[in-house]
């Protein structure tokens, strides 16, 4: 199988990232949504469970007492360049936090390979060792992934509606399995907003 390097396009999107945060950062894309009401889930985040890319099976009961951060994710993205930051913070803060990515391709088709694909195209250009899910759906509807289903139902996790509005919207995940935060596609994962919530 020939390596996953990066497509013309990929290369671009790489390059233009740090515009793409510069200038995106201040619309709605920037949002964060905090759970300032401290809201309780009715129905308890570590039930979850996810299919990973490589046919194991995540249990989230495994991730008690870390706190978790969701991130939808897609290869040919302009915000595809925080996958290389999820992984720096992935680092920083591995025996807090568990990062786990759910390539999606709800968003203008910008992830159409399959799973071996996307984790080869992954690991090789940004170094990602975080597990990433099997590609699912992320937006409302039918089909749409039961963890997202969680994550934008305020009837299941207590407080939040907000379904990802792109390509690597972020919700984190307290240690009791607490929904606290929703940062939207352009708050960079290594911002201040972010990390202040891992120290």
């Amino acid at each position: 199988m020939k390596p996953m390097k990066m497509t013309f396009r990929q290369k671009i999107l790489k390059a233009l990232y740090p515009l793409v945060m510069k200038f995106s950062g201040g619309s709605s894309k920037g949002k964060i949504i905090r759970n300032s009401q401290k809201a309780k889930p009715s129905r308890p985040f570590h039930q979850l469970k996810t299919s990973l890319n490589n046919g194991e099976e995540l249990d989230f009961s495994q991730l008690k007492g870390k706190k978790v951060l969701v991130v939808n994710t897609a290869s040919n993205c302009g915000y595809t360049g925080q996958y290389s930051e999820l992984q720096k913070l992935q680092e920083q803060y591995g025996k807090q936090l568990q990062v786990i990515g759910f390539p999606a391709n709800d968003f203008k088709e910008q992830e159409k390979a399959d799973d071996a694909s996307i984790a080869e195209f992954c690991q090789l250009n940004y170094g990602v060792s975080f597990p990433l899910s099997k590609k699912s759906q992320v937006v409302k509807g039918k089909g749409q992934h039961p963890v997202f289903e969680w994550l934008s139902n305020p009837a299941e996790n207590g407080w939040n509606r907000q379904p990802p509005e792109w390509n690597f919207s972020k919700y984190l995940i307290n240690e009791d399995g607490v929904l606290t935060h929703y940062f939207g596609p352009a708050v960079s994962p290594l911002s201040k907003e972010v990390q202040r919530q891992l120290s």
